[in-house]
């Protein structure tokens, strides 16, 4: 069952990394009218929502970069245009954050944990369950992206 979710979350960041590479920089930075956040926002955002609900929650130091953190968290939003080498950064990070996840997991590195009622009315008592809970909160901000990327084309 890991696996196949583990799998599940591959594919969404997969085809979430298609959309960022077929869309301009100024398209991933641009805030459509009716939106409060970009698409880069939304591809940021779901790796640092991995990071605080399955390290953070279970009293570990998140792996990546605190600035992503502080760009990226929950009730955040786009403050500054992103350049070319910070995406680029987060596509690097798509992927290898649920490898490192994986091994992690394997590793038996998580052994208390926080729990945690998301904003989708979901509780977390373990990181095994917020990992069960990413393939909905990533399709969701990847279908938020895939809104905006219309948005965008349509205007």
């Amino acid at each position: 069952m890991e696996n196949y979710i583990f799998e599940t979350i591959r594919q969404t960041r997969k085809n979430f990394i298609k959309l960022i590479e077929t869309s301009t920089i100024e398209e991933l930075n641009e805030v459509p009218a009716g939106f409060n956040n970009n698409m880069i926002w939304n591809f940021g955002h779901i790796i640092v929502s991995q990071q605080l609900l399955c390290y953070k929650l279970a009293g570990l130091n998140p792996t990546v970069d605190p600035q992503y953190i502080l760009s990226y968290q929950k009730g955040t939003k786009p403050e500054k245009f992103i350049g070319a080498e910070e995406i680029n950064k987060l596509k690097e990070l798509m992927l290898n954050t649920i490898d490192e996840l994986a091994a992690d997991l394997s590793n038996d590195v998580f052994v208390n944990y926080h729990a945690f009622t998301t904003s989708y009315g979901v509780e977390l008592k373990s990181t095994t369950e917020a990992i069960h809970f990413f393939p909905i909160h990533d399709a969701f901000h990847y279908g938020c992206a895939s809104s905006i990327k219309k948005a965008i084309n349509n205007k």
